[in-house]
């Protein structure tokens, strides 16, 4: 198995995207990497060259960048030329932490979509507090969807749970302002009546305050609305862990507990980080591109290649392109 990695791509590039392959390439023996990037940047933090391979690129994709416009006009940026390897079959899976919309470009018009897909969609997995988590789709790939697109989520996030998170027969739920059948808008309506007769484990609408309780094991909603609950949630993770620390440090006596509670606080942490899950796989695409966090250190990098090397060995890809054709009749 092969995976390409743009090097240079993310807040921490290339030093911790080169820590977290090392750290990969010992865990997965079976599997070779290769690193787009500046090579005079990557070999000052690369200790090892066990099939590890560079390949060196004069520019690159920057956060404040145009995604579609930064992808056809540099053609030699790194994660233009990671793309263009799976695209070409040199690789079987890309991860960049870069420009997520250019990740996205890059995707479309570089390794394609698959046949009878409308609109591919960015699906991480998110925690939950029973520690098993979920997936979500699409946290911002399309902005606007038809209930179509969102039933092809719903069955793309249903192969995803069964073949990597080894869950059977996983629970499909609805996105929605309220748990009734009759709530929501036009679109909500129309995609409760499509999940209701399609063949997935549609248990209904969720709300977002239950998203985190393990209700459902995929949740489907428009790209739109998916980007702003991930980002309330990022947001309301870090302000929370953030006046905790505050608390906890104001005063002699909370310092003393702080210190007896230490490790509890950071199994807690540790427990509703969801880079521990991987990246975010934009489904729908011939071949796996995963966007890790672009703050991704090198343990994200490290799960975002875990989670690439089961999507590439449960061929879950070819799954869809399978369940896309047959529901296409």
């Amino acid at each position: 198995m092969k995976i390409a990695i743009d090097a240079m791509g993310g807040d921490h590039a290339p030093r911790e995207i080169v820590r977290g392959v090392e750290k990969a390439a010992k865990d997965f023996t079976d599997a070779a990497f290769t690193l787009y990037g500046n090579e005079k940047d990557i070999q000052q933090y690369l200790t090892s060259h066990e099939r590890i391979e560079i390949v060196h690129t004069t520019e690159v994709i920057g956060a404040d960048d145009e995604p579609v416009r930064a992808v056809r006009r540099k053609k030699e940026a790194s994660m233009v030329k990671m793309a263009q390897a799976v695209a070409d079959g040199q690789a079987d899976a890309c991860i960049s932490a870069g420009n997520t919309g250019a990740l996205m470009a890059s995707g479309l018009f570089i390794v394609g979509r698959i046949k009878g897909v409308e609109r591919p969609a960015l699906a991480p997995t998110l925690p939950t507090i029973d520690g098993k988590g979920f997936v979500m789709l699409d946290l911002g790939a399309n902005v606007d969807a038809k209930p179509e697109h969102l039933l092809q989520y719903a069955y793309m996030g249903k192969i995803y749970a069964e073949n990597v998170r080894k869950i059977e027969n996983p629970r499909v739920a609805l996105l929605n302002i309220g748990s009734e059948q009759n709530k929501g808008n036009d679109l909500t309506k129309k995609t409760y009546d499509l999940l209701k007769k399609a063949n997935v484990n549609f248990t209904g609408n969720i709300e977002a305050r239950e998203l985190l309780e393990g209700h459902a094991d995929v949740v489907v909603t428009d790209g739109f609305t998916g980007n702003v609950v991930l980002k309330a949630i990022e947001g309301t993770a870090a302000s929370l862990f953030s006046m905790l620390k505050k608390t906890m440090t104001k005063s002699v006596k909370n310092k003393l507990a702080a210190g007896i509670i230490k490790g509890d606080l950071l199994e807690l942490k540790d427990q509703m980080d969801y880079t521990e899950y991987g990246g975010a796989c934009l489904f729908g695409l011939e071949s796996p591109v995963i966007k890790a966090h672009g703050s991704s250190n090198a343990n994200a990098v490290y799960h975002a290649i875990r989670q690439a090397f089961d999507i590439v060995k449960n061929d879950v890809t070819g799954t869809i392109k399978a369940n896309i054709t047959e529901q296409n009749g």
